[in-house]
């Protein structure tokens, strides 16, 4: 119990009111998408963890979720709501600058076709994109968007 109010006061204090994506750091599609969404995030909406690092373990064990069964994206709003795969890509895109919001338009998609799709591209991604041996290290000016 408190282990969890401490992860919760964390978050309070280091995030704010924004929503945390957390990412596969060492899977190559998975940084790139991090790299376009922060060139996109013109109203500073996002901040990021990776999966594997101890506070992302932490976030999947404060909100209750198995992240060794979800894939390669969570995106979680303090307080409010999670989503993970294809649902997190969709709510991300509503958030983006310019056309991104478009994608929400999948949202007529049954969920179970759109993580039927998700999980074949994330299932691959380490073959079709490669993977780093070890997380992304963020610049010294994207530090910020990184708890």
């Amino acid at each position: 119990m408190e282990v969890r109010s401490e992860i919760a006061s964390y978050l309070a204090i280091t995030a704010g009111n924004k929503k945390i994506i957390l990412f596969d750091g060492v899977c190559n599609l998975c940084n790139s998408a991090v790299q376009f969404i922060i060139k996109h995030d013109n109203k500073d909406v996002f901040r990021f963890v990776a999966l594997q690092s101890d506070l992302g373990k932490e976030i999947c064990t404060y909100i209750g979720v198995d992240q060794t069964k979800i894939g390669s994206i969570i995106l979680y709003h303090q307080g409010i709501a999670y989503y993970y795969k294809s649902s997190a890509a969709i709510e991300i895109a509503n958030e983006l600058a310019g056309i991104y919001s478009l994608i929400s338009i999948f949202k007529i998609f049954p969920e179970k076709l759109r993580n039927y799709i998700y999980d074949y591209i994330a299932g691959n991604r380490y073959k079709w994109y490669g993977k780093k041996e070890s997380c992304m290290i963020p610049t010294p000016e994207l530090k910020t968007k990184f708890l």
